[in-house]
């Protein structure tokens, strides 16, 4: 809960003010008790703005980080995967759902398959690339299923930059 400052306290706390903090001056008629709260008022917001200044390269360089090799090419197989797989109704992936966890901080960008209904169940597919390799890795119990070649055939499609949906299992 916030404390509650009554206006003496808050004249003595402004008053203790240097006078070169009022730095608005008006003839108007207004207290000092006001011109120093114009005067922080004031204050404040050039310090706001100065704030959101970015202290970035001025070059004109870019500011936006690139994105990894493992990132660029994880984000393509998801988004096909998610179109062939899901989107399109695909009865063989018709019991599991996707779970994406490509802003990962291990550096490991990687997409889940899991129970349809369980996404706390364990995980039954993780496809995975890290670091700066294009490479992708493809795991997980479904692999040793009749869908496993499916799986890996349209991941290395993918992966390779060819967005088509293969055939059924």
């Amino acid at each position: 809960m916030a404390a509650r400052m009554d206006a003496p306290s808050l004249k003595a706390c402004l008053d203790a003010l240097p006078d070169a903090a009022v730095v608005l001056h008006r003839s108007d008629g207004m207290s000092v008790f006001a011109r120093r709260m114009s005067a922080t008022a004031f204050l404040s917001g050039l310090a706001f703005v100065a704030a959101c200044q970015s202290n970035g390269p001025r070059n004109g360089a870019s500011e936006t980080p690139t994105k990894s090799a493992s990132l660029q090419v994880m984000e393509q197989v998801a988004i096909a995967a998610h179109r062939c797989w899901f989107a399109s109704r695909d009865p063989a992936f018709r019991p599991y759902r996707m779970a994406n966890e490509l802003n990962s901080f291990s550096g490991r960008p990687r997409f889940l398959l899991v129970p349809a209904g369980n996404y706390e169940a364990r995980p039954l597919l993780i496809v995975e690339a890290e670091g700066a390799s294009r490479n992708v890795d493809v795991f997980g119990p479904l692999m040793g299923e009749a869908l496993g070649r499916r799986i890996s055939a349209d991941v290395a499609r993918w992966a390779s930059g060819d967005q088509s949906c293969g055939g059924a299992a």
